[in-house]
């Protein structure tokens, strides 16, 4: 009895697995067109496991740990060999790690490399999380025949663009993911982590900002350089954006995402022109920050990945299945954004009150921004610690942040869909 593999199975709630003997072949060299070596891991089960569907996983993040141990193990031991392969320039993989700029080019070339080895059967899964799902779609409307399905999670096709915005730019996260992948091989890393954090919390306080990455972990980030020096429309993020992929998918897509997920707007997005473009495609939204773990992205490689890859259905569902929060349960629906919901839009008013009808004209209301003490984020959707539901009552009540209500609510009000905002700080 592995013990490994019993806990995994009691935490994510999986089903009993086909066996339990695993191994792994470690440090398969895939070499790249320009000679490059990329290394990989295969997992796979010790009797009968050549000619199993293949699910790839490439990732920046190393192959060890919750990538090799939990993911590869896990779905060996339900049907798959597993292949989990380092990104370019990063935890022995050759070359230097350039951060999505390379994944389109050493995708293609990794799923030719994989379709010729002598243990590959004829089909192929792509899966994984956040950058793990980003280069699912950088290879998405060249896929060869063999790839069955693709399930990319909390992820979508623009990544770091979306933090880009015309109206500036939402650098917590980039500056905290730059950080994290330059920090990441140092030894006691992971121990490191709440130092690092404090570090980081810091370091974005350095004036000038471009001074931010050397006093976070003391080196030059070139990702977070070029953050603060590009606009989204500049050649730099050429490579970049995949969104013009989308469209061209010609496998079943299932797409996960979580409501307080920092991808969840362009996942929403990518989703919809899957729609629109008749592919076929589901999407799962549930209570969850970009950091949950759940069972579902395993409980969707086993149900409908496995399912393609063998010439099979899956089970039967709607297309949309979304977790309505306050309910606090699970519904389905036939499409994103679901129909049968009247649009409805509310008017700032004078006193912070919020309404149906237009306001009457009054005098501007106002708030001071000091600089040297910005208003902070306080849950919702960020990678920080109180990320998600949060109370929001201390940060109400500073006199730099503005709210409008409307009057107490006489019934329940279920709001089901996007809620952009139309005002200039909301």
């Amino acid at each position: 009895m592995n013990v490994k593999s019993l806990v995994v199975q009691r935490l994510l709630k999986l089903p009993l697995p086909l066996t339990r003997e695993v191994t792994a072949h470690r440090d398969l060299r895939v070499p790249m067109p320009d000679e490059t070596v990329l290394l990989a891991d295969r997992w796979v089960p010790k009797a009968g496991g050549d000619g199993l569907p293949t699910l790839l996983i490439r990732t920046p993040y190393g192959r060890g740990g919750l990538f090799g141990e939990v993911m590869g193990r896990a779905l060996a031991e339900r049907g798959y060999q597993v292949l989990i392969q380092s990104a370019r320039g990063g935890f022995g993989s050759g070359g230097t790690f350039d951060p999505m700029r390379q994944e389109r080019a050493d995708g293609l070339a990794t799923l030719d490399w994989l379709i010729k080895q002598p243990w590959f059967g004829d089909a192929i899964v792509l899966w994984g999380l956040s950058y793990m799902g980003h280069v699912q779609w950088a290879v998405a409307d060249q896929l060869p025949p063999q790839v069955k399905a693709m399930i990319p999670q909390v992820t979508e096709s623009a990544l770091t663009l979306e933090f880009l915005r015309s109206d500036g730019m939402s650098l917590e996260t980039p500056f905290g993911w730059g950080v994290q992948v330059g920090t990441q091989e140092r030894p006691l890393a992971l121990l490191r982590k709440p130092i690092q954090e404090r570090k980081n919390a810091r370091a974005l306080s350095t004036l000038p900002l471009d001074q931010a990455d050397v006093a976070a972990f003391g080196q030059r980030s070139q990702y977070i350089q070029d953050i603060l020096a590009h606009d989204a429309d500049d050649p730099r993020w050429e490579g970049f954006d995949h969104r013009r992929r989308v469209a061209d998918v010609s496998v079943p897509v299932s797409s996960i995402g979580g409501w307080y997920d920092i991808f969840l707007p362009g996942q929403l997005r990518d989703f919809r022109i899957l729609q629109d473009a008749g592919r076929p495609a589901r999407l799962t939204v549930g209570p969850w920050t970009h950091m949950t773990v759940t069972e579902v992205p395993f409980t969707e490689a086993l149900e409908f990945g496995l399912a393609y890859a063998r010439g099979e259905q899956p089970p039967p569902r709607l297309p949309v299945r979304l977790y309505v929060m306050g309910e606090e349960s699970w519904r389905d629906f036939e499409s994103w954004p679901p129909q049968g919901y009247e649009p409805r839009r509310f008017h700032l008013q004078p006193g912070g009150a919020l309404a149906d009808e237009a306001p009457a004209e009054s005098e501007p209301d106002q708030y001071r921004y000091d600089p040297a003490d910005p208003t902070p984020a306080v849950g919702g959707a960020r990678m920080a610690k109180d990320r998600g539901r949060v109370d929001n009552t201390k940060l109400e009540a500073r006199p730099d942040v503005l709210t409008y209500s409307t009057p107490v609510l006489e019934e329940d009000v279920e709001v089901v869909g996007e809620v952009p905002p139309r005002c200039g700080v909301c």
